[in-house]
């Protein structure tokens, strides 16, 4: 037993190798003890894969020939002693930070039968990247993978629909499988969206992202794209877009969307 306790800043730290060997060894055997704790352990690690399998496609990017100027330029006399700041890594990493804030990662993208132009295309780009990166952030969760559960479903509609300033509501998807787990508040690129969380009896989850910035007309018409191991449909419907994510089969995900996309227009 350690003689300092084992905090859950201790378990994130072991999760992303920060650790010293001792406390590394100390939480390790803690870790032996409580295999609750070792489950959300190993949740955070399939976490971290995901995020680095969805931003695998930017971060091998080659790095901007204004970048790799700086990074290769020589110092300066009066800086000449001093070692470099930043590796040519670290500002890779960076320029792939601003290349997902300014472009939503337009590079893993496709397009796909009856879509809508290109121009039209890029615009609705960043609602279903948002949505991907929530599903893979929130989904993994096995201690709190919503806000409000399913249990207190009606203050959760409530509260959503106040946030957003518009009624929403889960859509029913028992008969495909998908049971609602609950539901959660995230901020958007202007102001707060929405996302439902559904499980199956494999333990699979699926998301639906809704936001009120998109305000695109016309564009009722399913997207696919596809983010690293996610799948995402989305559409948008006057001024409301929305989004279904999960990794599971494109035939299959497309299926519930088509029963999500029904319920929303009634």
């Amino acid at each position: 037993m350690s003689p300092n306790p084992i905090s859950e800043n201790d378990l994130h730290a072991y999760v992303d190798a920060l650790l010293p060997p001792l406390r590394r060894a100390e939480v390790e055997a803690w870790l032996a003890e409580h295999p609750n704790e070792m489950a959300h352990v190993s949740a955070w690690r399939e976490q971290n894969a995901a995020l680095r399998e969805l931003f695998r496609p930017v971060l091998d990017e080659d790095l901007p020939d204004r970048l790799r100027r700086l990074a290769e330029a020589a110092p300066q006399p009066v800086e000449r002693e001093k070692k470099p700041i930043l590796s040519r890594w670290a500002l890779q990493r960076i320029a792939a930070g601003l290349l997902l804030a300014t472009l939503g990662a337009l590079g893993g993208w496709f397009g796909h039968g009856q879509y809508a132009s290109s121009e039209r295309l890029a615009r609705l780009v960043p609602l279903a990247h948002q949505a991907a990166v929530a599903h893979v952030v929130y989904s993994p969760d096995l201690r709190r993978p919503v806000e409000v559960g399913v249990e207190q479903e009606e203050q959760l509609v409530k509260w959503l629909s106040k946030r957003l300033s518009t009624p929403v509501k889960p859509p029913k998807l028992g008969d495909l499988g998908y049971e609602l787990v609950g539901g959660r508040l995230l901020p958007g690129n202007s102001g707060p969206v929405a996302q439902f969380m559904y499980q199956d009896a494999l333990g699979r989850r699926m998301t639906l992202y809704l936001t009120p910035e998109n305000t695109e007309p016309h564009a009722a018409g399913f997207r696919f794209a596809r983010e690293g191991e996610i799948n995402v449909f989305y559409w948008v419907d006057g001024s409301f877009g929305y989004a279904l994510s999960a990794a599971i089969d494109k035939g299959e995900l497309a299926r519930v969307a088509t029963a999500v996309y029904a319920q929303l227009a009634r």
